[in-house]
């Protein structure tokens, strides 16, 4: 079990082509910070069906793709 399993079914059950969080809006689905262990853990999001785009430091958002 990941401590991102929440923020994977959030991103899987909203099945958009591409959704966009903000750091604070993922705190809140995973119920932990985002912190540097996310780019490790952000392969594990392939198992969904997604896979993470762009990661924004400045507007602080994360880009997520469906995969095709």
């Amino acid at each position: 079990m990941s401590k991102y399993d929440a923020l994977w079914d959030y991103v899987q059950k909203d099945g958009s082509p591409a959704l966009k969080l903000t750091f604070a809006q993922i705190q809140e689905i995973a119920g932990i910070p985002i912190d540097h262990s996310f780019l490790k853990y952000k392969k594990e999001l392939t198992d969904y069906g997604y896979q993470v785009g762009k990661i924004s430091m400045k507007e602080q958002t994360v880009v997520f793709h469906r995969i095709a």
